[in-house]
């Protein structure tokens, strides 16, 4: 993308009413909208995240599947959510909103018990050693979704990295957290819910076109 266009995209992303873009600062000090989420959107429905939600496939694949429940993407790239939130203004869609910030302040941007479920969708497997501490479902951030998340919330990880499945469902495993449901390849395996297979992502297209399975795991966290 030219820096033309995304200077296009951020210009308009700051007229949508849908996108929320604080800076670090008002994140971590006493953000605004953290514990009164349900004043945004104005229901008391039920909470649901897609983090790193790159262009909000999924955030606008399942608030259209599900009006009565409100979706909320989250990524540090705006240009990218833009797609997301033109369509959802586009389609007159008042159950979705875009958070442009860090994932590892997750639990500055939502109040404890206050989002029912997450989805994690094609994450950045962080293979490297050294890495491990940006990995989305390591102990660090399973807390994190803990703290925000109901007593029975549910947690989602789609990825097409085997790798990240392997090591998501050992620790899962190992720390004794609530194993839902788990398919290494969910195209080819039956039982995998219909939200997993309904909707495809950009990258995921891509990955199917060269041939990778589609790993998926829902949980429940129990710390």
């Amino acid at each position: 993308m030219g820096s033309k266009n995304k200077l296009k995209r951020f210009k308009e992303n700051e007229t949508f009413k849908n996108v929320i873009q604080p800076t670090r600062e008002e994140v971590l000090n006493n953000f605004s909208l953290k514990g009164k989420w349900h004043s945004f959107f104005d229901n008391k429905n039920p909470i649901v995240l897609e983090l790193g939600c790159g262009k909000g496939e999924y955030t606008i694949a399942l608030a259209q599947k599900n009006p009565d429940k409100n979706f909320i993407g989250i990524d540090i790239k705006g240009a990218r959510f833009w797609r997301g939130a033109k369509t959802a203004i586009e389609e007159n869609l008042e159950n979705v909103a875009f958070v442009r910030t860090q994932i590892e302040l997750v639990d500055f941007i939502f109040e404890e018990n206050e989002v029912d479920e997450i989805w994690i969708t094609f994450p950045d497997p962080q293979i490297k050693y050294q890495r491990t501490k940006h990995r989305m479902t390591n102990t660090q951030f399973l807390k994190k979704y803990n703290h925000i998340l109901k007593e029975d919330g549910i947690m989602n990880l789609k990825t097409d990295s085997e790798f990240m499945h392997g090591y998501t469902l050992g620790l899962l495993h190992g720390e004794g957290h609530e194993i839902l449901h788990a398919n290494h390849n969910v195209y080819h395996n039956e039982g995998a819910p219909e939200e997993v297979t309904s909707t495809q992502t950009f990258y995921e297209k891509q990955y199917l076109e060269k041939g990778k399975p589609i790993t998926y795991i829902r949980f429940k966290l129990k710390y």
